[in-house]
């Protein structure tokens, strides 16, 4: 494992170089490709016209059939009957022509009783007279007053009959012939119908009670005024026939749609709708490797974005890049291998993928964030490696399960940290399973037997356990080659049975109480201005480790002994004590204890320096070193260390004091603060004044809850006997 952990560690410094990164993110890119393209590429199919087809062949995109829908839309054309539309206004007209015939005839009759009574008033005077007109004179006069085409359309037994006729009988057949003419040409009248409308004009005015010679003129004005009123509308018919092919829905062939059966032969409208939909000479189509390296670029990109937005140090985001591009390749690969049943038909195989595994690792291990988009990333890819098949076609079902799958696992282990709540994450991600499959196949009302829905319902649930037991597996191999502290590790290091616990309470239990008091201290602390406060809890509880290997030495483990110190040189004793750091980091990295439980005992003193030792070797020697009294640090480099060392110091000074009031315990806590400051052992992290005294706050708040009503210890009731030996230790 140290070996794998250190190519890990020589792979994350490669990525600190641009160079390096942009290749990681390259070499990810080809491998989605290489497993993503089959499920893309267009298929290859070696068929003629009039083969037979080996296996069932459906369409791999929705394509519309262009060809079928111009013949659906001619057809539809063709059935449009023409529009003949109606002259209302020709019944009017002949209505008016056959009146004004006959009015013309009674102005001929009146002319000429006019003409008569002038003749009579002359003859009073002269002897002479000129009769009534002949019948022709009044023929001429007739037709004088009609237009020369009404004249030679009549006959003359027409204006013959009219002109014996007197007024009153012209206005009786006028109104009978005009009734007529109009009760007829108010219907439609086409040309193949106008002699039937004339035969209906004619029967109607055959038996009037007009003289033989009048009815006679009348059926044949009658005939005369009936003309064809019924014309073919080309601008309606037009219309309509354009109307007709845009309600015509454009003929598609739909993705999945089956075009030819197994065995089925191959005639020329199968053999034009596979070529129409790319399945016949395609192998120059480089579409959908196109589209799905713009896919790609556009979810590489993304993430690629959001790790150097995120304001992570160097080393912790090329970490996290590492360790999600191997969930990453790991989440494809078994999606690819799972795909690669679909070649026996096992419909709904996409719902056995652990879909919440890659979610639930990155929740743990990096970011809430990042593993919701995660999930969305899944879904897209499951979409494809999914789609039963077909060839670039994408399955939204089994994308919308990864999705709402991974997203519940993800929502369950918010604030549950514990390593045995991935089961119930993985149980409750179970729950959610089941009910997306059962929407999703019955919202298309399809129908199951009951053998198929317990084939979904067991997918659901080989989906849950496998998601639990990949995550519970993999989680260990991430933390102890990536050297990730995650929340559960810190979790199970808190855990009192753990060995270096037990040693600690077995070995020195003053040192043990000790550092249980410093733990509660520090997590408030920590937690008071937003860091981690779990980590500073267990970092408290190793933070003295290295007593263990001379507890006597330390005063909280010399209860009912004589102190060592007081028979030895003060260098002798600032060296034993000084010791226990880097005492404490040895035996937590022979235990490969996390690198920040290690860095907090290392650094919890800084560079501090042991006073009463050195004042007590300046009385016997002049030539003393300060540096031989300080420790060797570092200097705390986090917020968690620095917070550790002081809350060490402050617990200790305040368990020294044998009447530990409020006011007390304020002033020792800000003067233990200000000393740190003034040495400069908090210049090297990055907390700020404002959280300093926010932790100055908490931990007198804190220290005034535990110490208002404490026993004194016994070996504490003289507190000059603390003061001879440095509260440091």
């Amino acid at each position: 494992m140290d070996t794998l952990q250190q190519q890990f560690i020589r792979i994350r410094k490669l990525l600190d170089i641009t160079f390096f990164r942009i290749l990681f993110f390259i070499v990810l890119g080809l491998m989605l490709i290489g497993s993503l393209y089959s499920n893309v590429k267009p298929e290859k199919l070696k068929l003629s016209l009039f083969s037979v087809a080996e296996n069932t062949i459906r369409s791999p995109a929705t394509v519309e059939d262009k060809e079928s829908t111009a013949n659906k839309r001619k057809d539809a054309i063709n059935q449009v009957q023409p529009v003949y539309s109606l002259k209302n206004e020709y019944a009017q007209n002949r209505v008016d022509l056959i009146t004004s015939i006959f009015q013309a005839a009674i102005q001929v009759n009146d002319d000429i009783q006019d003409d008569i009574k002038k003749q009579e008033e002359a003859a009073n005077e002269n002897s002479t007279t000129r009769g009534e007109p002949s019948d022709d004179d009044k023929e001429s006069m007739l037709k004088a007053k009609l237009t020369s085409s009404v004249s030679k359309d009549l006959s003359n037994q027409v204006f013959s009959a009219l002109i014996h006729a007197d007024n009153d009988e012209l206005s009786i057949a006028k109104d009978l012939t005009v009734t007529a003419i109009n009760n007829v040409m108010t219907n439609r009248i086409s040309a193949d119908e106008v002699e039937n409308a004339k035969k209906r004009v004619e029967e109607e005015l055959k038996y009037t009670t007009l003289n033989d010679q009048l009815r006679l003129a009348a059926i044949e004005l009658g005939r005369y005024a009936v003309i064809q009123n019924e014309f073919y509308d080309s601008n309606a018919t037009e219309e309509l026939r354009q109307q007709a092919a845009e309600n015509v829905e454009p003929v598609k062939i739909l993705q999945g749609q089956i075009i030819a059966e197994e065995g089925e032969l191959i005639n020329q409208d199968i053999y034009r709708q596979l070529k129409l939909v790319g399945l016949i000479n395609n192998q120059y189509s480089y579409k959908p490797l196109i589209g799905l390296v713009v896919l790609i670029t556009i979810i590489l990109s993304a993430i690629y974005y959001y790790f150097y937005q995120m304001k992570w140090f160097p080393e912790k985001r090329q970490t996290y890049l590492l360790i999600y591009g191997i969930i990453f390749l790991i989440s494809i690969m078994i999606m690819k291998i799972i795909s690669l049943l679909q070649i026996f038909n096992f419909e709904g195989i996409g719902y056995i993928f652990p879909a919440a595994m890659s979610c639930m690792l990155i929740k743990l291990l990096i970011d809430e964030k990042l593993a919701i988009y995660n999930c969305l990333f899944m879904a897209v890819f499951g979409s494809i490696l999914f789609n039963e098949g077909i060839t670039g076609t994408l399955n939204y079902s089994v994308g919308i399960y990864i999705l709402f799958s991974g997203i519940a696992a993800i929502l369950f282990l918010n604030n549950q940290q514990r390593r045995s709540k991935i089961l119930q994450a993985g149980s409750f991600s179970t729950i959610v399973n089941v009910l997306t499959i059962a929407a999703l196949i019955l919202l298309p009302n399809g129908q199951y037997s009951g053998i198929e829905y317990g084939y979904y319902f067991i997918t659901a649930l080989v989906s849950g356990i496998s998601s639990v037991v990949l995550t519970i597996g993999l989680l260990p191999f991430f933390e102890a080659s990536f050297g990730i502290l995650s929340t559960i590790r810190l979790i199970e290091l808190s855990n009192p049975n753990h060995p270096l616990l037990r040693k600690i309470l077995m070995e020195a239990p003053g040192t043990y109480h000790h550092s249980i008091m410093v733990a509660n201290l520090a997590e408030s602390a920590c937690e008071a201005i937003g860091a981690n406060g779990l980590l500073a809890r267990v970092g408290s509880y190793y933070h003295d480790i290295g007593k263990t290997k001379r507890p006597n030495f330390f005063i909280e483990n010399q209860l009912h002994h004589d102190n060592p110190h007081d028979k030895l040189p003060p260098d002798k004793s600032a060296t034993i004590i000084i010791s226990h750091v880097i005492d404490g980091a040895a035996i937590l990295k022979n235990y490969h204890m996390p690198k920040e439980i290690i860095d907090i005992a290392e650094q919890h003193h800084g560079t501090t320096f042991l006073k009463f030792f050195y004042h007590k070797a300046l009385q016997s020697e002049s030539d003393i070193k300060e540096n031989d009294f300080r420790y060797p640090g570092p200097k705390a480099q986090t917020k968690e260390s620095a917070i550790v060392g002081i809350a060490d110091s402050v617990e200790a000074a305040v368990r020294s004091l044998t009447k530990p009031t409020p006011e007390l315990i304020e002033s020792l806590v800000k003067k233990i603060v200000a000393e740190r400051l003034e040495d400069g052992q908090l210049n090297e992290c990055d907390i700020t004044m404002k959280e300093i005294e926010a932790v100055s706050h908490t931990l007198c708040e804190t220290v005034k809850g535990i110490f208002h009503s404490r026993i004194e210890y016994p070996e504490l009731t003289k507190t000059k006997q603390v003061e001879k030996h440095d509260i440091a230790y």
